[in-house]
């Protein structure tokens, strides 16, 4: 074999090759170093003198579907300028790792279309070794993003599994990528992000959220300058909540088990835009039976068509005007549950008409949440912590089928 095709095959450059064995059904080339061209791993002086050598051998990319073994004897060099002794640096694999970069190189390739068992039993390596060369790309790439142009961005949590778990993850707007994974929700959980943020000396135009104290707390606390901006999705989906709650409230005061009946098969129904609404299952005429025998739910029902057109209006000013007199119609409705949703409306109206302003949401958030929650349940759920949140950061990067 020539010293070339041990550079092109297998990254292998700068020593010579000795023999060729065939064990166990893989192949075994063994290398050698010329001790003229050993230097100190240290300093990288030449006046070194040998002092034995020990054998290793590394996993080398495969021929076909033959596992390929690179056996080399490492010599040892005793250093006369540092006086200690040591092995000379092996520029083709890294310190404490039983593969060569190329090896590590071909993994990463079969890895974006494969799972990791997959690529563990097609290479006869274990699925630890994948896993860790995977986590160190991941932790070189992702494991500190930058945080210097950071404009716009979205704070969330997503649900990783039973027992409240949580995370809390934070998103570029304007790239895409997540750039903090936070464990658990609320302020505490982005304590870390504020420090890295302080030093990265970014300039935050504009924070979407939802309506959590504690979100706008940690916001209001460490982003003096930005603009808070709730969430135009998880405005409507409290409404929908209490929407559902005055539903059930007026279900279990009605008598008649006829129109009790009636109002539990319209639950979804109220939730549903008029133009979703399917005709073929006469979806419109349940509806309209249901909203003609309670009159709150009625009025519940069209205040929350209406609290929709306040994002849909051309300028800041109408959508003022028209939420001002939704709070008021709403407050004056005798309704508690539309009262009490009227004040925590009137309580967060500049973070709300905050969108014409910075027309932002945690609506990528959510589709990169989704997508977290699809690796997750590919990959059967991941033991590592720290490996799931370096998937999470270069998750923006998937081009291809989501592989755990």
């Amino acid at each position: 074999m020539s010293t070339s095709l041990l550079y092109h095959a297998f990254g292998v450059r700068g020593y010579e090759y000795v023999r060729t064995e065939y064990r166990n059904g893989g192949i075994v080339f063994t290398i050698a170093q010329d001790l003229e061209r050993c230097r100190c791993s240290a300093c990288g002086s030449r006046d070194v003198q040998p002092k034995g050598r020990i054998v290793r051998e590394f996993r080398a990319v495969p021929i076909g579907r033959k596992p390929v073994t690179i056996a080399f004897g490492i010599p040892r060099v005793l250093c006369h300028e540092c006086g200690l002794t040591r092995q000379v640096r092996i520029p083709f694999a890294d310190p404490r790792r039983t593969y060569t970069r190329a090896f590590e190189r071909y993994v990463l390739d079969l890895s974006r279309e494969m799972t990791i068992q997959d690529v563990a039993e097609h290479l006869g390596v274990s699925w630890d070794v994948v896993k860790d060369i995977q986590k160190r790309y991941l932790t070189r790439r992702f494991s500190k993003p930058k945080l210097g142009k950071l404009k716009r961005m979205a704070i969330d949590e997503i649900s990783v599994g039973k027992g409240h778990r949580y995370l809390t993850v934070v998103l570029n707007l304007d790239t895409g990528a997540v750039v903090f994974v936070g464990q658990g929700k609320g302020g505490n959980a982005l304590k870390p992000f504020w420090i890295r943020l302080r030093h990265s000396h970014a300039r935050i135009e504009a924070v979407a959220t939802d309506m959590s104290p504690a979100y706008i707390d940690a916001v209001t606390t460490h982003l003096r300058d930005a603009v808070l901006v709730f969430d135009r999705f998880h405005v409507i989906k409290l409404y929908n909540e209490k929407l559902s709650d005055l539903r059930r409230a007026l279900h279990h005061q009605l008598k008649d088990t006829m129109h009790k009946d009636l109002l539990k098969g319209v639950r979804w129904l109220l939730l549903k835009r008029p133009e979703n609404l399917d005709p073929a299952r006469k979806e419109p005429e349940r509806l309209a039976e249901a909203l003609k025998l309670n009159e709150p739910l009625a009025m519940a029902y069209y205040l929350k068509e209406e609290l929709n057109e306040i994002w849909e209006q051309e300028d800041r000013e109408t959508a003022e005007a028209l939420l001002m007199d939704w709070i008021t119609y709403a407050e004056a409705s005798g309704v508690r549950t539309l009262q009490d949703f009227a004040r925590t409306l009137r309580f967060h109206a500049t973070g709300i008409l905050a969108w014409y302003d910075f027309p932002i949401s945690t609506g990528p958030l959510e589709g990169t949440n989704n997508k977290i929650k699809t690796m997750k349940r590919q990959a059967y759920g991941f033991r590592d912590q720290e490996f799931f949140k370096l998937k999470i950061l270069g998750i923006h990067e998937t081009r291809y089928a989501l592989v755990g």
